[in-house]
């Protein structure tokens, strides 16, 4: 080979393995973001949330316009808040690992919600992206939060939070 064909070589290759090497990683980006979606179970039906939020004492809205909600983390819907569950009709976007909190205060970034994280009650897992209903632990008073929040704990991302009653 002679000594202007190396480096064409040399930089062929390290294209090649710079092409691959993105290729990899946009495929497990992929992979991350579809793998919820394909192992998501069936969320209830409107009928049922709508059953349960016949009970409910307070309701809120998740909305897309939230400071740290963005074009992949965001819920819209209503959310309803009895004593013994939450439901909720509306849709999330897509991701791994949600879980449900109660909280005293109104959040809507991720940095108030590592502030307050420790007031908050957490509730349960959202395993669904339409509609939901996650039970309250035993004993949970609702009238001691006022908001509900949907946080990805894996990733540390701030996804929607409704408030459901004012402070008092």
């Amino acid at each position: 080979m002679s000594d202007t064909a190396r480096p064409a070589a040399h930089r062929r290759a390290v294209v090649l393995m710079a092409s691959h090497a993105l290729v990899l990683l946009v495929g497990f980006a992929a992979g991350i973001y579809a793998l919820p979606i394909l192992t998501a179970p069936d969320g209830p039906s409107t009928d049922q949330v709508a059953r349960v939020a016949a009970g409910g004492l307070y309701s809120g809205e998740f909305r897309r316009d939230l400071k740290d909600s963005d074009a992949l983390h965001w819920g819209e819907g209503t959310v309803t808040v009895s004593s013994q569950q939450v439901a909720f009709t509306g849709r999330l976007a897509p991701g791994p690992d949600y879980k449900l909190y109660l909280s005293p205060e109104f959040v809507e970034t991720e940095t108030d919600f590592q502030r307050l994280k420790p007031t908050m009650l957490r509730v349960g897992d959202v395993k669904t992206f339409d509609n939901f209903i996650v039970a309250l632990p035993a004993g949970t008073e609702p009238s001691r939060y006022t908001s509900v929040i949907v946080w990805c704990e894996t990733f540390g991302q701030f996804i929607t939070a409704a408030r459901y009653r004012d402070p008092s």
